[in-house]
């Protein structure tokens, strides 16, 4: 049996769907929801809904037994991760599942001068936590998920003609939520993945100045790039009634980027896909010219 905790989030879901395309059996698949309600759209795949709540150890552990294999992602709360995360861990070796796959983050920067540092802590205590268990385990350090981009330069970029973000000549190896999605599917369909770490990244890395650059050949536009000072930058998002949280979360990322933390290029993920993951070029052609047609 195979269990997916987060399962009513976008990646969650996309796993889910993935196990089904590859022909696991939906009576082989559970769908870990705290919301019964929400998880009872997962029906909709036939699959078996089970209810825990990360904050509830003992639904943890009822909700992990008979588990062999789990994929565990995080819950969106950071002020509650570390304490939410270890429960889980905690609750999955009480249970005595036989394998645990965890969606970490991926950065070079794995200390406290990380400006990813309010995400990455709660990853790092979770992975180190997964190697001192009795679990075997795979972690999978996720980069930044491709589908945020349009949400830090702007959907209507096409229409302002700037990006406007504090991360310098800094580049990102970002990849699809859908094809990181899919790596965690080949993980718990397949052999040999055993207390191994993979860097989920795409096979180049983008600076936005390319993205810039890629936009206005898209689109026939001439699109800026301006790299302000974080503090200016997050000023001016303040000023927009952007909420703090996001701001911070943004800068974060757009810092760790502009000191090289993001750019790492890995072949896991081609691996995993036995296939090259989708280029950045390719997905803001694919979102921009669909939007220009809506």
């Amino acid at each position: 049996m195979i269990l997916i905790t987060g399962a009513t989030g976008q990646y969650g879901n996309i796993v889910v769907n993935l196990l089904l395309r590859k022909g696991i059996n939906k009576y082989q698949i559970s769908g870990l929801g705290r919301d019964a309600e929400k998880a009872s759209k997962l029906k909709d795949n036939g699959i078996r809904i089970v209810t825990g709540d990360y904050d509830n150890y003992a639904s943890l552990v009822h909700a992990f037994n008979g588990i062999d294999k789990l994929l565990f992602v995080p819950g969106r709360d950071l002020d509650k991760r570390i304490l939410q995360n270890g429960n889980v861990v905690k609750a999955a070796e009480e249970a005595g599942v036989n394998h645990f796959v965890y969606a970490s983050l991926e950065s070079k920067n794995e200390t406290n001068s990380s400006p990813l540092w309010m995400i990455a802590e709660a990853h790092l205590r979770t992975e180190q936590l997964l190697r001192e268990s009795g679990l075997t385990y795979t972690i999978l350090k996720n980069n930044l998920y491709m589908d945020f981009i349009p949400d830090f330069i702007g959907k209507d970029v096409l229409q302002t003609g700037t990006i406007y973000l504090p991360a310098g000549a800094g580049k990102i190896s970002t990849a699809l939520r859908s094809d990181m999605a899919g790596a965690a599917a080949e993980v718990l369909t397949s052999t040999g993945h055993e207390n191994k770490v993979y860097n989920i990244t795409n096979i180049e890395a983008y600076s936005y100045l390319d993205i810039a650059n890629y936009l206005s050949e898209i689109s026939g536009k001439t699109i800026n790039y301006i790299s302000p000072a974080p503090e200016e930058f997050a000023e001016t998002w303040k000023r927009a009634g952007v909420a703090s949280r996001v701001i911070e979360i943004t800068v974060g990322f757009a810092q760790a980027q502009a000191q090289g933390d993001l750019d790492r290029i890995s072949q896991d993920l081609y691996r995993l896909l036995k296939r090259t993951p989708v280029s950045l070029k390719d997905y803001l052609r694919q979102f921009y010219l669909h939007q220009a047609r809506q």
